[in-house]
């Protein structure tokens, strides 16, 4: 009897080790207010799967310190890699990394430069960038009635999304419905919220007039705005525009100061950047490319998203 109930331990063990799944998880940056949502988000998804472990490491924004975290994660023998890429020109080199080792590798949130040509076991979970951009532009173009000077605060030039959303404020000013909006000034401020703080303390210094200012994303936004209250600049006077929805900006947004940001679900990205991994590494197949769909968000809607932050 004694023998038995030992080898069905041993079983059981067996078992529950057949079935734990690690997955390491490196992120751009943890000082970061959206990918903070992101990461925390995949976590507590985690935490509600049984036998999933994820081992979580912040690249501060190095690609070198990046690339090594990968290595480790194989090294280690995880399961899957989720990466978050700090330079998404630099991704063709951690894909054949992974490939090489067997190792399922999803990024998500940031445009690899490859996803194109993947290879197998791998995947893309974010949210279409050509949705965001567009979104944001076309509400500051009705709130403006077409015609106006716009400035763009541009976010990091080697990161995708800042590329497309750029790009994407552009095409909509070439249409029909806002033609009339004209880009006066067009510089990155690198997603952060002091650097777009400074950069419109020297566009007010060097006495650019704009009726609207359209950021890649909330936080430069915001450091817009606290410089143009410092300039003593009426709110009601100027546009604002960001993405992501982030707290802080719902929060600037019902302060009557944002008037336009767009919901990049992070945490549905980070669930859904942990489901396509843990896919892929039991050998599933799965669409090389997860949207996770954008939202407009305007003062007449946002206390519907609050509830979701």
């Amino acid at each position: 009897m004694k023998k038995f109930m030992l080898g069905a331990a041993v079983a059981l063990l067996m078992s529950t080790a057949a079935h734990a799944q690690t997955v390491g998880v490196s992120m751009a940056k943890f000082d970061d207010n959206f990918l903070t949502v992101l990461r925390n988000g995949m976590q507590d998804y985690a935490k509600t799967l049984s036998g999933v472990t994820l081992q979580v490491e912040d690249a501060g924004n190095d690609v070198a310190k990046q690339q090594s975290q990968i290595q480790n994660f194989i090294a280690s023998k995880v399961d899957a890699i989720v990466v978050n890429p700090v330079d998404t020109d630099a991704t063709a080199a951690m894909s054949k990394l992974a490939a090489d080792a067997g190792i399922a590798l999803v990024y998500v949130n940031r445009e690899p430069v490859n996803v194109d040509t993947l290879p197998e076991k791998q995947a893309f979970v974010a949210s279409n960038e050509k949705e965001s951009g567009t979104l944001e532009t076309k509400e500051v173009c009705r709130l403006l009635g077409g015609k106006g000077k716009v400035v763009v605060m541009m976010g990091e030039l080697s990161n995708q999304a800042a590329r497309m959303r750029t790009q994407d404020v552009e095409d909509v000013l070439k249409t029909d419905e806002c033609k009339g909006l004209q880009i006066v000034e067009k510089q990155t401020a690198n997603w952060e919220r002091t650097q777009g703080s400074d950069l419109m303390t020297n566009w007010l210094s060097s006495g650019l007039e704009f009726d609207a200012v359209i950021s890649n994303n909330d936080e430069m936004a915001i450091g817009a705005i606290q410089a143009l209250k410092a300039a003593g600049k009426d709110m009601k006077s100027v546009v604002i525009g960001g993405v992501d929805a982030t707290q802080d900006a719902l929060a600037a947004m019902q302060a009557g100061d944002l008037d336009v940001t767009v919901f990049q679900d992070a945490a549905g990205q980070g669930k859904g950047a942990l489901d396509a991994a843990l896919k892929l590494a039991k050998g599933e197949k799965i669409e090389k490319k997860v949207y996770i769909p954008f939202q407009l968000v305007t003062p007449e809607n946002v206390k519907d998203f609050v509830a979701k932050n």
